[in-house]
């Protein structure tokens, strides 16, 4: 089989980059073409500089509608605007990164369906789809938390998370949150219980538990950190923890990369891979829900190539077997 030729819109920021790296490494992708107005002529390893002896392509104003897939790195709001400007071949398949089409009522967008792309939770219709939609980072981390519950029927009461993400979650646009001299031994919380995840959030919760009526009480935090989530989400629960750790571990036994571990989990062992670990305590009638990803892979660039995987039927993890910097 020859490989897939792949296209890149938006390609000079964080989640772009590391789709190039990945990619570059993938047995079964050739970039055809990376696209940036901004960056046209310019070579990759000038602004993705770690790509320095790995790529000599350039950036590039121009776009071949015969791809096999393309991926969109643009902002929010920005993946309908260039859709559509912008007709592919109807052999293309599209994973957009952006939020214009995570919820049901935004996922048809000119004749194209576009599915929701959480593996964990719906591999097959991942599987059949054309058009995906990634999920965004903390919805990630904080689905991948809940899931089991959900799909047990088992969220009751009130849903409590804080959660803490790197400097890279808010993209390559300079403000003064991103600022080094501000970010550099501060701490902060934004968007409080406003959050934009919260809608697909919602929406996959009540996709697995129906009847599900309560609150999800969101704080996002700001950390001092490159890259990553850590959260922490709690609500009641009747079981022992026993029972806890069984439908956890029941419920992701085929997963390729979510892992429910025995032992209390760090961020580091997952930063720079596709890796989601949990960890689960019981205290009282409260059940407490550890969940870590990096954000800009599990999070985002990662996850897009695992549905590419998915969609073309290779191995899920291909591409995508990586160490994290542990130390």
């Amino acid at each position: 089989m020859k490989k897939l030729e792949i296209g890149i819109i938006g390609g000079a920021g964080y989640t772009a980059g590391e789709l190039v790296r990945l990619l570059l490494n993938h047995p079964k992708t050739n970039i055809n073409f990376v696209y940036s107005t901004s960056n046209a002529g310019n070579k990759l390893h000038q602004v993705h500089q770690d790509l320095i002896g790995n790529t000599e392509i350039n950036f590039t104003s121009e776009i071949n509608k015969n791809i096999d897939v393309l991926f969109l790195c643009l902002g929010h709001g920005n993946s309908t605007a260039f859709l559509a400007n912008n007709s592919f071949s109807e052999n293309t398949k599209i994973i957009d990164l952006s939020n214009d089409f995570r919820l049901i009522a935004d996922k048809i967008f000119e004749g194209k369906e576009f599915v929701y792309g959480l593996p964990e939770l719906q591999k097959e219709a991942i599987k059949n789809a054309k058009y995906i939609a990634n999920p965004g980072c903390f919805a990630t981390a904080l689905q991948l938390a809940i899931l089991p519950l959900a799909a047990n029927g088992l969220l009751k009461k009130d849903i409590h998370i804080n959660a803490v993400t790197g400097a890279t979650g808010a993209g390559t646009s300079l403000s003064k949150t991103t600022h080094f001299t501000w970010r550099d031994n501060n701490f902060s919380h934004y968007k409080a219980f406003t959050h934009q995840h919260l809608g697909e959030i919602n929406q996959t919760v009540n996709q697995l538990q129906s009847d599900f009526n309560s609150e999800i009480n969101f704080m996002p935090n700001r950390g001092n950190f490159s890259r990553g989530i850590f959260a922490t989400t709690y609500t009641k629960f009747e079981g022992s923890i026993e029972d806890a750790i069984k439908i956890y571990k029941d419920f992701y036994k085929e997963a390729a990369f979510t892992f429910v571990s025995d032992k209390e989990i760090h961020m580091k062992q997952v930063v720079n891979t596709n890796k989601c670990l949990i960890h689960l305590m019981k205290f009282e009638n409260k059940l407490l829900i550890t969940s870590t990803i990096d954000n800009l892979l599990k999070g985002a660039s990662g996850q897009a190539i695992q549905n590419m995987n998915l969609m073309y039927g290779f191995e899920e993890n291909l591409g995508l077997n990586l160490k994290a910097n542990y130390f």
